[in-house]
C-alpha cells in the first residue's frame, strides 16, 4: 500500500536540526580520559552505543561503571540521572558496584575539596553509596529460553522509562548471550533483534538518553583459506543496529578500544585499564631522577 507523500514527510527534520541535537547531546564520562576523548567526551545521549569484545576484556566493568557515572551531579558536569542494567548473563556483582561508587563518591568530594566550590561540596555531600545502588534499577534475564522475556523486557522499558524520567542510561550486558545459545531459526532471531534495536533506537532518541550495548565476539573462518578472525556476533544484519560500535582488544597485556564505526566521528584507539576504583586511563610516567 503506498502512504501519502505527507505521511511519508511529515517526520521530516532538517540537517540544521540534527547538527543541533548532536552538538547538544549529553555525555557519561568512563574516567578514562583516552576513552572519553576518543567518544567525542563520552558515551553519547540519543544513540546507542556497542561495545564488542573477548571475555575478561572489561566490558562488565565498563557497564557498571557507566551506571555509576550517569549519577554524577550537574555540579561536576554530569546528568545526575539513573539507570537500568539488563543482565543476561550473571555477571552484574553488587560487590563491584560497591567499590565504583565508593570510588567515585571519593573522587567528587576531590575534587570539591580541591577547588573550594561550595555548590560542588553540597553536591558532593549528598551523594551516597546506598543512594548510587538505589539508581540503578536491575533487570536479569536468566537462561537460554528467554529470548521471548528478553523482547518483553524491551517492550516494557518505555513504560518503565515513563515512571522513572531520571533513568539517562540503560545498559544490555550482553545483547547476544541468549541469542548465541539456543536460537535455532535464524530467520526468526533476525526480526527479533532487528525489532528490540528499533525500539531502543526510538526510546534513545525520543527520551535522549543513552543505550549500551555489551557484545560478544565470535569466530569467522574467512574465504580462500585465509584463516579466521574474531568479529562481533549476530552477523552483519545486526552490525547496522548501534550508532556507534567499539571494539575491546586486548595488546601486549594491555586493553585497548578502538571505535570502528561512527557517523561523525574519525577511527581511533584509546588505551584503558581496570584498576580496583574502576575504568581508568593511563597513568602517566615518573621522570627518572637525575
Amino acid at each position: 500500500m503506498l502512504r501519502p507523500l505527507a505521511y511519508l514527510t511529515a517526520g521530516a527534520r532538517s540537517a540544521q536540526h540534527l547538527y543541533e541535537k548532536e552538538l547538544a547531546a549529553r555525555k557519561i564520562i568512563t574516567f578514562c580520559g583516552d576513552l572519553d576523548g576518543m567518544l567525542g567526551g563520552g558515551v553519547a545521549t540519543g544513540q546507542i552505543t556497542e561495545f564488542c569484545g573477548v571475555p575478561a576484556v572489561g566490558k562488565t566493568q565498563l557497564g557498571i561503571q557507566l551506571a555509576i557515572d550517569v549519577q554524577i551531579p550537574a555540579a561536576f558536569g554530569g546528568l545526575g540521572a539513573s539507570a537500568v542494567y539488563i543482565d543476561t548473563e550473571g555477571s552484574f556483582m553488587v560487590e563491584r558496584v560497591v567499590e565504583i561508587a565508593n570510588a567515585c563518591i571519593r573522587h567528587l568530594k576531590k575534587l570539591a575539596n580541591n577547588d573550594g566550590s561550595a555548590t560542588r561540596k553540597e553536591a558532593a555531600s549528598k551523594v551516597s553509596r546506598d543512594g548510587m545502588l538505589a539508581n540503578i534499577h536491575f533487570f536479569r534475564v536468566r537462561d537460554c529460553t528467554e529470548q521471548a522475556s528478553m523482547l518483553a523486557v524491551t517492550q516494557m522499558l518505555p513504560s518503565f522509562i515513563a515512571n522513572h524520567p531520571e533513568v539517562k542510561l540503560i545498559v544490555i550486558d550482553s545483547i547476544a548471550f541468549h541469542f548465541r545459545q539456543d536460537f535455532q531459526d535464524m530467520a526468526q532471531r533476525t526480526r527479533v533483534l532487528a525489532e528490540m534495536a528499533q525500539k531502543l533506537m526510538h526510546l534513545a532518541e525520543e527520551k535522549d538518553l543513552a543505550v549500551v550495548l555489551m557484545n560478544q565476539v565470535t569466530t569467522k573462518v574467512l574465504d580462500n583459506n585465509r584463516g579466521s578472525k574474531l568479529v562481533p556476533a549476530l552477523g552483519d544484519s545486526w552490525a547496522h543496529a548501534a550508532t556507534s560500535r567499539v571494539i575491546l582488544y586486548w595488546q601486549e597485556q594491555t586493553r585497548h578500544a578502538f571505535l570502528y564505526k561512527s557517523p561523525w566521528l574519525p577511527a581511533k584507539t584509546a588505551e584503558y585499564h581496570v584498576t580496583a576504583d574502576g575504568i581508568r586511563g593511563r597513568r602517566p610516567q615518573k621522570r627518572p631522577r637525575a
